[in-house]
């Protein structure tokens, strides 16, 4: 599947591809993809059945890795960098287990190869919930989600996936039946084989997605690794403290 993608010229060093999460699309990495632009390429993606990447009913990390690996192909890219943020680290991490020779360094923001319980069921029957025949402004969307989403952070990153199908019809621009349908592939574990690139995990300190009794893990299947703490921030390490984040991963690259 051909991904869409934003190209932010840079100088000419190892490129930089950067991968979103669930729900998001590569507009959550813009502001921080120009800042990383100032000292290379960088290539903002949209995972297929996000953003305005096609459509599919197969989805699972396999295939999001070799989506991955067909975009860089693609743009002939020797070697790349890859940042990604939960499933978006998970697909870059599956891109290493298959792909490694197209890795230079890979940097996972807030996820682990391990598996997760299922956390995501009340967003996905608020989204589902929404009856576009009826709600006809953003604003009545984001009152409707709050029945089931009270954190207005959240509600405003899920509710970015709204656009204008026609002259006054809202519609999801993520593919959201599939998503429900393939969730629990997208909690699920990653396949156990070590990755030998070196590797930066970066975890909120105020998130549950890397514990302290999972490090042991992570350095056996990615001993080249080092994982690193953000603090003042949670699952969305990059946009609430951009800053530190930004900087950890520069010292990382090089």
């Amino acid at each position: 599947m051909k991904l869409h993608y934003k190209h932010l010229n840079g100088p000419e060093k190892t490129p930089l591809l950067i991968v979103h999460g669930l729900f998001g699309n590569l507009d959550n990495w813009l502001t921080l993809g120009k800042k990383f632009s100032e000292h290379t390429n960088v290539y903002l993606i949209d995972q297929r059945n996000h953003g305005h990447s096609p459509h599919s009913d197969a989805f699972n990390y396999d295939i999001m890795a070799n989506d991955l690996y067909e975009l860089i192909l693609g743009l002939t890219l020797s070697k790349v960098d890859i940042i990604g943020h939960s499933m978006g680290g998970k697909a870059a991490m599956r891109l290493a287990q298959l792909h490694p020779e197209v890795i230079h360094k890979l940097v996972v923001v807030d996820i682990g190869p391990k598996g997760y319980p299922m956390h995501h069921d009340v967003i996905l029957e608020g989204l589902n919930a929404l009856d576009f025949d009826f709600i006809k402004t953003r604003g009545e969307a984001d009152a409707a989600l709050s029945h089931y989403i009270p954190d207005d952070g959240v509600r405003q990153f899920l509710l970015k996936n709204l656009f204008w199908k026609e002259k006054g019809i809202l519609a999801w621009r993520m593919n959201l039946p599939v998503l429900t349908a393939t969730i629990s592939d997208i909690i699920g574990a990653l396949p156990a084989d070590k990755v030998s690139i070196e590797t930066l995990f970066i975890r909120g300190e105020k998130s549950n997605y890397i514990l302290e009794s999972d490090y042991s893990a992570i350095y056996e299947q990615f001993p080249h690794s080092d994982i690193e703490t953000v603090y003042n921030a949670g699952h969305w390490v990059h946009a609430e403290n951009p800053l530190d984040f930004h900087r950890a991963v520069m010292e990382f690259l090089g």
